[in-house]
């Protein structure tokens, strides 16, 4: 299998924010979550919403993705909507930044169909981690279940303890625990592990690559461009 990972502004690549949206939810779905900040879809006419996307090359199915979305007045991040209620001192702690200085990574999926090759949660959270660099972003921000908390402790996330219970929540509904994270230094990274720093490194010296992913189904070819795309060259 050969798959293809691009960034991409939702504003400016309609069809692929559309693809995006439909896996989302027909992931969310499958698991009978349904009422989630992240499935709120108002965002795809945010400029500031940049999608990591995930594609087959043979067909151009989208395969999974996740979301960086920058915080602005007009659209403050997921994670303010949902926790606001269970704990009002998130809104503070974002308001310390002045917008777009903040963002939040959110909105992952993965389809079945490539479980087991090495691009899951820990790859697409190495993504957004290199990526929020050339945005100019202080401060990046999750809300992870348990799941993937692991993986984003990886990638140089954080427990935010001030919120919340040590920084867990029921959400979205009771029985369910969401943790909110944040990074702090995205450029030197110094909690991460120590492998996954290296690639994350590795993913924003070379940007344009092809490499080779291994998991438990076997190995792909994955095309990379983490190049944010200038939307005045857009046709």
């Amino acid at each position: 299998m050969e798959v293809k990972v691009r960034i991409v502004n939702a504003v400016f690549d309609l069809e692929a924010t559309e693809k995006y949206i439909l896996g989302h939810h027909k992931v969310l779905e499958s698991y009978g979550v349904t009422k989630v900040t992240s499935a709120d879809t108002s965002w795809r006419k945010n400029a500031n919403v940049f999608l990591i996307l995930v594609e087959s090359v043979e067909d151009r199915r989208l395969l999974g993705g996740a979301r960086i979305q920058l915080n602005t007045l007009e659209t403050p991040l997921p994670l303010i909507g949902a926790i606001k209620d269970l704990d009002p001192a998130i809104v503070e702690y974002i308001n310390q930044f002045q917008t777009k200085e903040v963002a939040e990574f959110c909105g992952l999926w993965n389809s079945k169909e490539v479980a087991g090759y090495g691009i899951g949660s820990i790859y697409l959270g190495r993504v957004g981690v290199a990526t929020c660099t050339q945005l100019g972003i202080k401060k990046l921000v999750a809300l992870s279940s348990p799941a993937t908390l692991r993986n984003c402790i990886k990638v140089g996330f954080e427990i935010i303890s001030s919120l919340g219970e040590n920084g867990k929540f029921y959400y979205p509904k009771e029985g369910l625990i969401a943790t909110a994270l944040e990074v702090n230094n995205l450029h030197a990274l110094p909690t991460a592990n120590a492998e996954d720093r290296n690639y994350i490194f590795n993913l924003r010296d070379r940007m344009v690559f092809t490499s080779h992913e291994s998991g438990p189904r076997g190995s792909l070819q994955i095309d990379v461009d983490l190049k944010i795309p200038d939307p005045q060259s857009s046709d």
